[in-house]
This record gives C-alpha cells, sequence and structure tokens, in this order.
C-alpha cells in the first residue's frame, strides 16, 4: 500500500482541507536565492498555500523543473530563511522565455515580493540571451493581471478553457530589452 501511496503522491498533490486564515507576517527582508532539488519538499507546500483554488504542480513536475537544464529556478526567502515565495522559467530553443508559475505566500503578499522575483527571473533571463517571456495566467486573476500589464506584459491571446477546471486564460507577453 505504500508503494501506491508514492505513486499517487507524484502525480496528484496534497490537497489542502480547510481554507487557511491569513495574518500577515510580521515585517522582514527577503533575499533571492536558486531554487534547488534540496527546497523540494518546502516549494510543494508553498505551492498548494498559493494556489488554494487553481492548478496544483505535483512532487513530478516540480522535479522535472528542479532537474531540467533549461529552466531556471529562484526563492524568495526572509531574513530567518523561510522560503514565501517562487518562480520558474523555462527556456525555450527559440529564444523565449516561459513563466510557468510564479507564487507568493498569502500572508507574505502585497510587499513586491512578485515584482522582485519577475525583475531577478527577467534579468536572467537577458544574461542567457532570451528577447522575449511569456507566461499564461487566469482570465479572473485580475490582481496578477494588473501587476504584470504594470511590468510591462501585453495580453496577445485568450485561451479559452486552458485551465482544469475549463477557465479560459489570457497569454502575456513581453519583449526583454
Amino acid at each position: 500500500m505504500a508503494v501506491l501511496e508514492r505513486i499517487f503522491h507524484l502525480f496528484i498533490p496534497d490537497q489542502i482541507s480547510q481554507p487557511e486564515v491569513v495574518i500577515p507576517a510580521p515585517p522582514t527582508t527577503y533575499e533571492i536565492h536558486p531554487l534547488t532539488e534540496k527546497n523540494l519538499k518546502e516549494v510543494l507546500k508553498l505551492n498548494l498555500r498559493c494556489f488554494q483554488t487553481g492548478e496544483h504542480y505535483t512532487r513530478f513536475t516540480f522535479n522535472y523543473l528542479l532537474n531540467e537544464p533549461n529552466c531556471l529556478s529562484y526563492r524568495v526567502a526572509t531574513a530567518k530563511g523561510e522560503m514565501v515565495g517562487f518562480i520558474f522559467v523555462m527556456m525555450n530553443t527559440d529564444g523565449m522565455g516561459h513563466i510557468t508559475t510564479i507564487g507568493v505566500t498569502p500572508e507574505h503578499r502585497r510587499r513586491g515580493l512578485a515584482v522582485k522575483l519577475l525583475e531577478h527571473a527577467e534579468k536572467a533571463l537577458l544574461r542567457r540571451g532570451v528577447s522575449v517571456v511569456m507566461l499564461e495566467v487566469r482570465v479572473s486573476n485580475r490582481a496578477a493581471q494588473d501587476l504584470y500589464r504594470e511590468r510591462n506584459y501585453q495580453t496577445v491571446q485568450r485561451l479559452t478553457k486552458y485551465y482544469n477546471n475549463g477557465e479560459d486564460g489570457f497569454l502575456m507577453v513581453k519583449p526583454l530589452s
């Protein structure tokens, strides 16, 4: 039975059973570091907290991304070393970057951490010769859309029934310079 359970958790992420009450974290300083395989358990837990009603990446997906040579991954951590955000970016062979996921834990939101992660990833892409970055965002996620627009991302296409629950998404693109 334990073997089946391990296989199950490779493909199906753990679920949060009840909505959590979010209390803003006390003020702190933050640093961005590379995200590595040793952070896998932590990023899985954070992913579930960041996307309680959305798409969840599985252990298998994160393990793949953390070991893929064309993937950049970063975490933002508090002064005490607690991971409170992450970003994963694939570098395609056509000179484009693809932000596959970005998340910030609920109690650390509204502190500019997503912007810091985006800026860090964009600079890393530029250093590697990537000239354009793209991402997908839910049509209902207006806060994220506003954040991306403020960072000069433009909506270029509506993606019909893009997400597992049938919700549409927007494809947003930004030239890097």
